[in-house]
């Protein structure tokens, strides 16, 4: 399967009539696996910023997560492998595994933990695969 599979069919896919609005699929160096046509472009340091709190949490907490210039409120997440950001009716979940790092981006009528499902469920699955 494609990296670009894994984004069109398994993090875009519908629940409960629903489904994320944008999600990616980066490496651990900040490259391009695959993403959906809408997904932000991400500027210079967002990565990096994102990879520095999966290794030292809460160093995002007090500055927000930055998608594409869009700031997100982290509000909660797992230590090393989840971060969860919440912006107006929306929000954002990455998850990291050993390889690369999952984003999924919703809005209203999407809710949080639909989207978290999502995510996480991809991102366990590809962790438990050695990615």
């Amino acid at each position: 399967m494609s990296w670009q599979t894994y984004v069109d069919d398994q993090l875009l896919c519908e629940i409960d009539g629903t489904k994320l609005t944008s999600a990616a699929i980066f490496g651990l160096d900040g490259s391009v696996w695959a993403q959906c046509p809408n997904f932000p472009l991400l500027k210079l340091g967002e990565i990096e910023a994102i990879l520095k709190d999966f290794n030292e949490p809460g160093t995002l907490a007090p500055t927000g997560l930055h998608l594409g210039g869009a700031k997100y409120m982290v509000i909660q997440g797992e230590p090393g492998a989840v971060i969860r950001g919440k912006k107006g009716t929306g929000g954002v979940c990455v998850r990291k595994t050993n390889m690369c790092l999952l984003f999924g981006i919703y809005e209203q009528p999407m809710t949080p933990g639909q989207c978290n499902m999502v995510v996480e469920k991809l991102g366990d699955y590809l962790f438990d695969q050695g990615y």
